[in-house]
């Protein structure tokens, strides 16, 4: 079974199974926020999946913690985006709808463009170096299907870039909007064709940034935002189909 198969039964449900870890009490964060950010991170992870209800309870005994802090950070993740809460009904992990998906793209595009454009002007010697290191990781990292890393390196790279912007409330709200779509972003890099297609929309970036040339590394960023979306979509109508027709076989099975 190749990556992306085993993507598309993650996001059937087929291997998410998981509870989440008890928290450790010695954090130097209010533990509020060390809630938040596990409750964060089950969701980005798929662990809590999108239409899934969230019980108090039952987050509070699984992290071994009080309901309220659990309360208080289910109310932050409403804001952020994570979390939808219904009256009289309860709350619920967010669904990312087609819109949904659209609009994070359109104000990340316009986002992404200024902070590469910042970066031309304002970038490190050293930090362009780093950004040069990385890109030769990455093909490393492609060469040997390793999507974790793969991942883990994209993230490191675009960090470094909102950075180079020095701009610290522009790097929020990026990495707000990034946050929104980290769960998709495994099913995306696995699509066929995405992984060398990425590298190379990554080496213009820094191309253009190391030229100070504000103007192509914001047009290059806004290619690689495009380019992500339409293959986040075509990733997801994939599942989708899958999970259609493995709905039909079911029902076709159940009849006979």
């Amino acid at each position: 079974m190749n990556t992306f198969s085993k993507i598309q039964n993650q996001n059937r449900g087929i291997v998410m199974d998981r509870r989440l870890s008890p928290i450790k009490l010695d954090s130097y964060q209010p533990l509020r926020e060390v809630v938040c950010e596990s409750l964060r991170e089950a969701i980005r992870n798929g662990v809590l999946k999108p239409g899934e209800r969230i019980m108090e309870i039952q987050l509070a005994e699984e992290l071994g913690v009080s309901r309220t802090p659990v309360r208080e950070a289910i109310r932050k993740l409403e804001l952020e985006g994570y979390v939808i809460m219904m009256p009289r009904r309860g709350t619920y992990v967010a669904t990312m709808s087609i819109r949904d998906i659209n609009e994070i793209f359109e104000i990340r595009t316009a986002l992404e463009s200024l902070s590469n454009g910042l970066a031309a002007e304002r970038i490190t010697d050293e930090e362009l170096e780093h950004l040069q290191r990385l890109l030769v990781i990455i093909g490393g990292y492609i060469a040997d299907n390793d999507i974790e890393k793969i991942v883990e390196t994209d993230i490191e790279f675009h960090d470094l870039l909102y950075h180079a912007a020095r701009n610290t409330r522009l790097v929020g709200v990026i990495s707000n909007l990034r946050d929104q779509l980290t769960r998709f972003r495994t099913l995306s890099m696995s699509y066929p064709g995405r992984l060398e297609a990425t590298l190379e929309e990554h080496r213009a970036i820094v191309e253009a940034i190391a030229q100070g040339d504000v103007n192509t590394a914001r047009k290059a960023a806004e290619m690689h935002m495009e380019n992500s979306e339409k293959t986040l979509l075509q990733a997801m109508e994939v599942v989708n189909k899958k999970q259609a027709k493995g709905k039909k076989t079911s029902k076709a099975a159940k009849e006979k």
